[in-house]
This record gives structure tokens, sequence and C-alpha cells, in this order.
């Protein structure tokens, strides 16, 4: 056979690079893509599309790239969006740097300029001109762009290598490029790619050692287990370690409810711990600390912590130390780990063990967060804290809960999720309005849970056009609004450096009947009796659900005077 023949017995066709994309990114597995449609991008959209790959479409950029975070956050998978050049790139920048931020696989697809330009004598100036490359890349984002036919899908097959390890990366396809035909063969299908696997390894011998020797002395240790504990399977191996060395558990917020149902489970520690918590943090003698990176939330600005031993173990060195000091560190899996030291402890440890008396169950079994503290409702709005213990009682058992940020996250204690894996901040770029977008595409990863947005009206706002996206998409979303007519941080914030606050406060906006206008069921609640109204439609969520809570502002976070202590102290 010539070499004619065989070239033709190996091509698979001749057709333009974005169908051939288009064609490799459904080779990779990839059944759902999320973006906002721009001219220089629409011919791959659209390719993608006819193959059977479900386009989301968002309303804005921002959203669309956290759409694709939320969906790899909730399902595991890789996340891509697809959005266009110059402006749309502009637009989007805030969700790409957030995104670059969760660890989330995420691969953002920008159309670019054409890769060759008539210098000399162009036709017009390129409105769109926007150096793309710089801009994404002083964002911490690693950038790939496609040069020419024949590097196009090395490119892309390089491009999601790196996001499958964990990272955001920008892909930029310049227009002349996606629209030019090439010829493709067999033989340069693209390869399976494996996620980089995370290096579980076992902590070394000698701390170990110098860790039993700290327990073996300790009366009153507590475990905390962050979101990298939950990741490595550590629940159970964490269980029995607390049991056989006499230890409470904790979690921080985004591990939140990993220990539900222990008879030894403290909750949240930092922030958004309640009082009971903080007793038993304080009475503490060694806390060790697994997959958590010890943030502000988790230590309450840095005061949370007593000043005893902490031992911190991570698969990664570098999150140790990053944000808290620590005594001792231990390098490894946090299953593995917890599962070393159980079988280096002695059988049994030489001490009593007084957070496991009688005494200290029957407080942690009795403890009711309801009367953790007093309600402040009034004729026309409702404590929140009242709010999150009524929703919980209210919305379906099995549910995803996104938070996008501000100072309503003083609600996180009171409304439970079945796991970590259901429960999803929005806040690692300290920004509003992006939890919108995650929790479509965490609906869309969790399609068997009922996705609940938990939202101020500030950051509603900012999002208000993704109320039809939820109708498009045919998403059951519930969305609940926490209304107390602000920019609730700024407002308090205000308060405490007595300061005015006209610049943060805002109209009584009624959002339910814009929802309904979108096709959305919705209620407005002003009291625990409007809240009941909304029974009947959590009971058959058919149409996606909307609730503005007007609550009232007078509330701060506990967060809010912890960081104005911060700030002072700081300063």
């Amino acid at each position: 056979m010539s070499n004619k023949n065989r070239r033709k017995t190996s091509e698979v066709g001749r057709m333009p690079v974005y169908e051939r994309l288009a064609k490799d990114i459904q080779a990779y597995g990839v059944t759902e893509v999320f973006g906002l449609v721009s001219d220089d991008t629409v011919m791959l959209a659209t390719a993608l599309d006819s193959l059977g790959i479900i386009f989301n479409g968002a309303r804005h950029e921002n959203t669309a790239i956290a759409m694709a975070e939320g969906y790899s956050a909730a399902s595991g998978n890789l996340g891509i969006a697809v959005i266009g050049r110059g402006p749309a790139a502009a637009n989007g920048t805030h969700g790409a740097v957030y995104s670059s931020r969760t660890g989330s696989p995420v691969l953002i697809i920008y159309g670019d300029a054409p890769s060759i330009q008539n210098i000399s004598n162009p036709i017009g100036p390129d409105y769109k001109e926007f150096n793309a490359v710089g801009v994404l890349s002083s964002a911490g984002l690693q950038v790939f762009r496609a040069t020419g036919v024949t590097g196009a899908r090395a490119v892309l097959a390089d491009a999601i290598e790196i996001a499958e390890s964990g990272n955001t990366v920008a892909l930029l396809l310049p227009t002349n490029v996606q629209s030019t035909e090439g010829n493709f063969f067999n033989q340069d299908d693209p390869k399976v790619i494996q996620r980089i696997a995370d290096s579980s390894q076992k902590a070394r011998s000698q701390a170990i050692s110098v860790t039993t020797d700290i327990l073996n002395k300790s009366r009153k240790p507590i475990i905390i287990a962050g979101y990298g504990a939950h990741r490595a399977n550590a629940q159970k191996s964490l269980e029995k370690l607390a049991d056989k060395i006499g230890a409470l558990l904790a979690t921080t917020a985004r591990a939140k409810d990993m220990f539900v149902g222990h008879p030894h489970n403290i909750g949240i520690i930092g922030s958004f711990s309640h009082s009971l918590a903080r007793r038993f943090i304080e009475e503490s003698d060694c806390v060790l600390v697994f997959g958590a990176s010890l943030n502000f939330w988790s230590t309450s600005f840095g005061t949370f912590l007593p000043d005893v031993p902490v031992i911190q173990i991570d698969n990664n060195r570098k999150n140790i130390g990053m944000n808290s000091s620590v005594e001792l560190s231990l390098v490894g899996d946090a299953n593995l780990v917890a599962q070393q030291l159980i079988d280096a402890l002695p059988t049994e440890i030489n001490h009593d063990k007084p957070f496991h008396s009688h005494e200290s169950s029957a407080m942690i079994a009795k403890f009711d967060i309801s009367l953790d503290f007093h309600p402040l409702d009034t004729k026309r709005t409702l404590d929140p804290r009242s709010l999150g213990i009524s929703l919980d009682r209210l919305l379906p058992r099995q549910r995803n809960l996104v938070y996008d940020a501000g100072n309503f996250l003083g609600i996180v204690p009171y409304i439970s999720v079945p796991g970590p894996g259901n429960f999803k901040f929005t806040n690692d770029f300290a920004s509003i309005g992006l939890g919108f977008g995650a929790a479509l595409g965490f609906a869309k990863g969790k399609p068997n849970h009922t996705t609940v947005l938990i939202v101020g009206d500030g950051g509603l706002m900012m999002t208000l056009g993704e109320l039809e996206t939820v109708v498009r998409a045919d998403i059951p979303l519930v969305i609940i609004v926490l209304n107390d007519c602000a920019y609730g941080a700024e407002l308090h914030f205000l308060k405490m450096n007595q300061l005015p606050v006209t610049t943060s406060v805002f109209p009584d906006i009624d959002f339910a009947p814009i929802a309904e206008q979108l096709a959305f069921n919705a209620l407005t609640i002003r009291t625990l009796d409007d809240l009941n109204n909304a029974k009947p439609y959590l009971n058959d969520l058919q149409e996606p659900l909307l609730l503005d809570c007007k609550i009232n502002a007078e509330i701060a976070a506990p967060f809010m005077g912890e960081l104005a202590t911060f700030e002072d102290v700081g300063s």
C-alpha cells in the first residue's frame, strides 16, 4: 500500500478546527459546558451542541465561569466555560480569578483576535482589542493560546491536563485558527487524560512518635477536620481516633456536618461556632487539625485556638503553617495518618477522658442551638438565625447549600446539609455575586439533591438577569434571599467605626413579583407564618422557587465583630 493510501486510511476527515476541537472535548467525556455566546466562539458552541454536549448559557460571563466551577466542585469532573474575547474576557475576569482560587479543575475557552493580521493596512480599529494573555496571567491563571491548525489539538490537550490537576486554565482560540480547515488523522486522537491522583502518603514515623507522646499526655484533645479530610474519606478513621484518645470532633465551615450524629461532635469551629463549641475549645489541651488550612474563618481571625499544642496534618506541605502557627506538622494523607496514630497508640490511653464523660456527652446531646440567642424579630422582619432554624426544618433533607458572600453568612450554623460535599462557599475572592452561577453549576453537577442558593439582596441585584437562566435551563433551584435592604457587611463595618451608613442602605425591593414575571414561584417572607406558606412549594418542587426573606438589618454576624477587632489590632 502506498503512503498516499495509508494516509487516506488513517484520515478522519477535513473539517474546521472548531469542529475538531469540539469532537476532542467530547472524546474527553465532557457532557456539559457553560458559557455565553459571542461571535468569536459561537461556532465552537454550536459544534458542541450538535454533538449532544449540553451548552448551558448564562446572561453574564462571570456567571458562566462560576457555573463551570460549581459544576466541577459538585461532580468532581472538569468544568468548561466558553466565552468570547475582548469585553467578554474583561467581563469574566472576576469569575476567572474566583475560580482559580477554589482548587476546582476548570477550563475557560476564550475567543481571541486573529493570530495573523494585516498590520500595515488594517480595516478599521479592533474595538475588542484586549491583552487577555497579560491580564489573565497577572491574575494568576496559566494561559494557553493556539497559534495554528496543526497545534490546536495539542494545546487543548495540554490545557485540559493542567486543569485536571486542580487548576483554572485559560485557552485562547484565535478566530482565524478556529475557522481554518485541516486534515485530521486517527493517530492524533486525544488520549484519555487521567487526573493526577492525590499523592496519598503516610507521615514519617518520627512525627507519628512525637504526636503519640503528646496525645498520651493529653486529657482534653480536640480533632478538627477540614475539607481536605473529607476529600481523603477520613471521617471513619477520625471518629475511631477520637474514640481512642477521648477527643471531641469538630470541623471547619467547609467541612460542615461531617460528623453529624456522632455523640462527640461539637460542630463548626471558629467564626461559625455556637457557644458550647467555644466552651469546649477553651478547655482543650491539644488540637489536631486534619486537612484544614486554619484560615481566619476557622480561627476567628486568630483568636479561637487556645495556647496549647496545635498539630497540623496535611497532604500538601505548602498548606502547613500557611495561615496559622502550629507546634507540630505531619505531612501525609488525613485518612492514612489517622490510622497510623490509631495503630501507634496503646490499646488504652493511661488517663481519664473528661471530654467523653457522661457529663460532657449529656451537654452535647442536650444542646439546642435555638436557645443560643435571643430572637430579634420585628413586625416586618425576621431574625436570620430564627429563619435559618425554620428553613432547616422546611427545606428538602436531600439538599445542596450554596452560599454567596455577605453579613448573612451568620446563618450558616443554623441550616444543616447531608455532608461536606453538599455545602459550598463562594467567598474565595472575598466578593459577592458569584454564588448564583456556582449554584446553577452545582445543581447540574448534583441533580439528585435540591440545590438551595442563599444570597443577599446585594448579590442578587448584581445577578438578577440569571433568574431567566434558571427557568430556561429548567433547574428547580430554591433561592433564599436574605434581604436586609443593605450591603450588610459594609453597613455593620460603618456602624462599628461610628460612621454614617447612608451609602450602604437601599430601598426595600420586593423581589417576589419580579421572580414571578420570570416564571418562578415566589413569596415575600416577613414572619415565620409567612414562611409556612412555602411548604406546598417545597414539598412538590416542580418550578424554581424564590423566597424573599426580609431580615433584621440590626443583627451582625459574629465574624463582623471579629473582623473589626482584628483590624483594630492590625492598625
